[in-house]
């Protein structure tokens, strides 16, 4: 009777595949964890990075920067916002040429990434273009906080309208966690991620029934629910209750294979109960245990492995139809660590596993280090916003002494022979990250000490740090 029962479930999905393979967006992922649902009490939040063809990721660091009275952001569709006076110090991840694919940690340890999120509108309301890229680097130059950066991001869109399909901004602080589901025009809607909970999302709307009098928990167009009934969208008469996932979202985005596999993978790791791929998943849970780093780094390089979904018939499981969590274009993993209880320098870490997090490890990085380490970025961080849209033929060959590349190349190599290259790789990459865990810990509690007493030398003892990390991370490349 199972194999019967699995028979059908695998025919329903090849058939999913077939129809909607091809109609919605499948990039990025993401995972928010309460402070008092994770095992240190820090709010985490995990994500990787998908976009296709051959990418650079680049890594600077902002300074806080005063602007002067007349100042103004050109947006990339030709329209105009007012520069902030002063902005915030951040870290930076740039992927050249990219309009939805960089992530923020600010000096508040405001941590901001994105998922696409298809929506069913076809007749926005934008002024001069509205806003697409700048307004997740908006949040991290002006907020102070999740919920702020929910705030500040909402009113631009509510003045200019948002310039893409849809998408959901993760935004996370040491305090707590927001998901901001945005609908291309002027219509979005936030929830914050209860302290005790999980919220996963893979590229589709997860935000279900809202409560816009609760603000504590809610932000969101006034008109959210008024302008679905216009449109047709929705009738209060004959629906019981407003589903924002459901009214807003695009049918063959909510019904993708692609996208509810994906959903369900970490729900079943991460859940009591175990849940069917064809169940409705809650925006948020409570784990079955509390939840580490490690963890949520086994969910970011997980492939559905002893599951039904699983397929040691193709070369790898970066190429599965269904898409993994972790995937053949998957540019980086990070872990947004954030501690409340600790200065935003020692306190906010961001653990970063460039190019797949199957083949490769975390490493620890302060947002308290001075500077990145060389042949970790190009130019200057003003220069590389000022050309991020430059196309380049070939990107790879321009900035061969990149360090990205090596991760890059380390990968491709396993990917090339994944089963047979996998169990050694897998073996020794636990290894080096357990290394990496034990002298995390040790500095750590070492750090917090120093800090308090003298900033300037922790600073300086960071960036040492991050380069001994950096180098157990590329000698494990060329072990």
């Amino acid at each position: 009777m199972n194999n019967v029962r699995q028979y059908i479930v695998a025919s329903i999905i090849l058939l999913i595949q077939i129809l909607y393979s091809q109609s919605a967006d499948n990039n990025c992922y993401a995972i928010l964890v309460g402070k008092n649902a994770s095992v240190d009490g820090a709010v985490l939040f995990a994500h990787n990075e998908d976009d296709y063809g051959v990418n650079l990721v680049n890594w600077y660091k902002v300074p806080a920067l005063n602007h002067e009275e007349n100042d103004v952001i050109e947006l990339f569709a030709g329209g105009e916002l007012s520069q902030a006076s002063s902005t915030n110090e951040f870290l930076w991840l740039e992927i050249p040429g990219m309009h939805f694919s960089d992530s923020y940690m600010n000096e508040y340890g405001v941590t901001i990434a994105s998922d696409a999120c298809r929506s069913k509108e076809d007749s926005a309301e934008l002024v001069d273009g509205g806003i697409g890229y700048h307004l997740r680097r908006i949040m991290a130059e002006r907020a102070k906080s999740a919920k702020e950066a929910v705030k500040i991001a909402g009113a631009i869109v509510d003045s200019i309208g948002y310039a893409s399909s849809g998408r959901t901004y993760s935004i996370a602080d040491p305090k707590e966690a927001w998901m901001m589901s945005i609908v291309k025009g002027k219509h979005w809607v936030a929830q914050r991620v209860p302290d005790d909970h999980i919220a996963i999302i893979p590229n589709y709307y997860t935000i279900a029934q809202i409560d816009l009098a609760d603000t504590l928990n809610f932000l969101g167009s006034e008109d959210i629910i008024d302008y679905a009934i216009e449109r047709g969208w929705f009738d209060p008469e004959t629906e019981e209750e407003f589903i924002f996932r459901i009214v807003y979202g695009d049918s063959t985005s909510q019904n993708n294979i692609r996208n509810i596999a994906r959903h369900w993978g970490a729900f079943n790791l991460l859940m009591p109960d175990k849940y069917e791929l064809y169940d409705e998943f809650p925006f948020s849970f409570k784990p079955a245990e509390k939840v580490s780093i490690q963890d949520l780094m086994d969910i970011l390089e997980y492939h559905y492995e002893d599951t039904m979904l699983e397929d040691k018939n193709i070369n790898s499981p970066h190429d599965y139809q269904t898409l993994p969590i972790c995937r053949k274009d998957t540019q980086y993993g990070m872990i947004a660590q954030l501690r409340d209880w600790l200065p935003s320098d020692i306190g906010n870490v961001l653990w970063l596993a460039p190019h797949r997090p199957c083949s490769q490890v975390f490493v620890p990085w302060y947002y308290g280090l001075s500077e990145m380490p060389i042949n970790f970025y190009q130019d200057n961080h003003n220069s590389a916003l000022a050309n991020h849209f430059i196309k380049y033929d070939d990107i790879k060959s321009m900035t061969a002494n990149h360090n990205f590349w090596l991760y890059v190349d380390f990968a491709d190599s396993i990917n090339s022979n994944y089963y047979e290259l996998m169990p050694n790789v897998i073996d020794k990459k636990n290894k080096v990250q357990k290394q990496i865990f034990d002298k995390f810990e040790k500095f750590d509690k070492n750090i917090t000490k120093l800090y308090r007493t003298n900033a300037e030398q922790a600073t300086q003892k960071i960036d040492l740090f991050t380069d001994q990390m950096i180098k157990i991370s590329i000698d494990y490349l060329n072990e």
